[in-house]
């Protein structure tokens, strides 16, 4: 299996998370998710390869996911997950994905999990 890296090159982690990658010896598969959003099916892949939730992977940071409400509790990963792909800068990064399963890569130092 190829690594991938659901990655945004403004982002300072998610530019070390490939470096990080890259001086382990490997070339990943650069997906800039902005650009190239997941589907439905492949962020719910992704979910399940990280044993995660929507919110777990929520970029609660970015002023749009206050604006839209995002932030309450009572939101349900369906809303989440339609959001995120209506709007993929809502999806926090940089999340690696690797033989081993995948990862939200914050801290950066969580990439070396994955080799």
């Amino acid at each position: 299996m190829t690594i991938q890296i659901l990655h945004n090159p403004r982002c300072s982690t998610s530019r070390k998370a490939l470096e990080m990658i890259r001086a382990a010896g490997h070339e990943p598969e650069i997906i800039e998710y902005l650009k190239n959003p997941p589907t439905r099916e492949e962020l719910v892949s992704i979910l399940v390869a990280m044993d995660a939730t929507p919110r777990e992977i929520l970029r609660a940071k970015e002023p749009l996911a206050k604006e839209l409400g995002l932030l309450d509790p009572a939101r349900t990963d369906r809303e989440l997950m339609d959001a995120m792909l209506e709007n993929p800068i809502l999806i926090e990064r940089p999340i690696v994905i690797t033989k081993k399963g995948a990862r939200l890569c914050r801290p950066v130092e969580r990439v070396s999990e994955l080799f």
